[in-house]
């Protein structure tokens, strides 16, 4: 087992990634302590950490960010998220595709509970690789954008990024 790890800089902050051979296993947002998510990692994976190893994550984030690519080819593990419903939702959430939204009881249906929409919300709150599974592409059937772990305002320009809304209006100047 081998986990590396870097920061990638994004137009949304820099993204703490942890990947274990190869693989993402955390994407932690700049608020989140990184020697905690780094600390929680090796704990729970029961290995070292190196630094470096993320260059081809990094490369296709700048691709995403900047519009060219629409998915991401690198390798993404649930491996630090127990079985069971969550997996199962950030399972079917990784089958939303880029522009698309689905609300948060089609995913609950998806990954086999009818009822869970706010289960699904718990679900997606906790999701180790952000982006990469895309939790932001699910939002409320009452409308708006909903919750998102990573803060609204990353969500919602995760989504116009995306062109699954449109980008907020610019104040008009007097």
């Amino acid at each position: 087992m081998t986990l590396r790890f870097g920061t990638i800089d994004t137009p949304i902050g820099g993204l703490l990634a942890v990947l274990d051979d190869g693989a993402l296993v955390r994407l932690a947002f700049p608020e989140e302590d990184a020697e905690s998510v780094l600390e929680s990692v090796a704990d729970a994976m029961g290995g070292p950490l190196r630094p470096g190893g993320v260059a081809r994550l990094e490369r296709e984030m700048d691709g995403y960010f900047a519009g060219r690519s629409r998915s991401f080819s690198s390798p993404w593990s649930l491996a630090l998220v127990p079985g069971g419903f969550s997996r199962r939702v950030l399972e079917r959430t990784a089958d939303i595709p880029y522009g698309a939204v689905a609300t948060y009881g089609e995913v609950a249906a998806r990954a086999g509970s009818p009822r869970g929409a706010r289960a699904a919300g718990n679900a997606l709150n906790s999701n180790p690789v952000p982006i990469v599974v895309p939790c932001h592409r699910v939002v409320p059937s009452s409308g708006g954008i909903g919750g998102y772990g990573g803060r609204e305002d990353r969500k919602e320009a995760l989504l116009s990024l995306e062109g699954a809304i449109r980008p907020p209006s610019l104040p008009r100047r007097a």
